[in-house]
């Protein structure tokens, strides 16, 4: 799962792009961009990757991706099958951060923005959207570049105000991952995801930089502020939270699948990072669905 840095930048020579995708699956590929990616998920089901967060996505689901945030859409695995006849669908809204000018943003009407894109950075994922900014996201492809400038920002606004959002990404990926360029860390980051629910240890991931174990520790805990079996238990458990949440097999089960080599310390690191058990998690939720 190599990291693509992408070009959204609009052929048109507008300010914001509006693109509607309607394929059988979302293409699988991780990547990042310039621009602000605001995001309405009409069909599908599958995983959501942003930055160091997994978790299911659905049907009616709006999030927000900052500038230069890594992420993806991966449907799952029936939207693959030759038979399946199964789409994903979803509309885009692709900007940049000055798409109405370097000041714009920075008049005392627009700090509600303002504050939007710092929080843009982890990824939101909105809940209890309004039908009018629904409707405006389904209408804007069909509008002339004036009007899509326009019911953008409308919709930034109503965003802005919404107060029932999730933050996705730690702050502590984000920040190292803004901070660097630096090679070994995007070695790291698609090492472990890609690797995640087999056995990693940290000599590994260290022999792969060409850096001894203790020098590779030293450096993860100094970008991180974490250790590195903290940052791969946090991405294991983030995909243990999707399996849960998609209930189709049994805790046990998604132990073993995520990595863990047995049950116990599963949910002792589950409790550490989410704090709750697996179990309490999953009938949280299915109390509120």
């Amino acid at each position: 799962m190599k990291l693509h840095l992408l070009d959204r930048s609009s052929v048109d020579n507008t300010s914001v792009t509006v693109s509607q995708h309607f394929y059988k699956n979302f293409l699988k590929v991780w990547h990042f961009h310039e621009e602000l990616e605001l995001v309405y998920i009409i069909e599908s089901t599958g995983t959501r990757f942003v930055g160091d967060h997994i978790d299911k996505f659905q049907a009616g689901e709006i999030i927000l991706i900052g500038k230069n945030v890594p992420h993806m859409w991966q449907n799952d695995e029936v939207y693959f099958e030759k038979t399946s006849n199964l789409k994903a669908k979803a509309l885009a809204i692709h900007f940049k951060e000055d798409f109405m000018g370097s000041d714009f943003f920075s008049i005392p009407e627009m700090q509600g923005i303002k504050q939007l894109y710092k929080r843009a950075l982890q990824g939101i994922k909105f809940s209890n959207v309004t039908n009018k900014t629904k409707n405006i996201f389904k209408n804007l492809n069909s509008l002339e570049p004036e009007l899509k400038l326009i019911r953008t920002i409308e919709i930034l606004i109503d965003l802005s105000k919404n107060k029932d959002y999730q933050l996705l990404s730690s702050n502590g990926f984000i920040q190292t991952f803004h901070k660097t360029n630096n090679k070994r860390l995007n070695i790291i980051y698609e090492y472990v995801f890609q690797n995640f629910h087999t056995a990693i240890s940290a000599k590994d991931v260290a022999q792969l930089i060409n850096m001894n174990p203790s020098a590779f520790s030293r450096f993860f805990q100094t970008t991180h502020k974490k250790a590195f079996t903290r940052f791969l238990n946090e991405i294991r458990v983030g995909f243990a939270c999707k399996m849960l949440l998609e209930n189709k097999e049994s805790i046990t089960s998604i132990a073993y699948t995520c990595g863990f080599n047995n049950i116990s310390n599963f949910n002792r690191q589950f409790k550490m990072i989410k704090g709750e058990t697996p179990s309490s998690f999953l009938n949280q939720y299915k109390k509120h669905h």
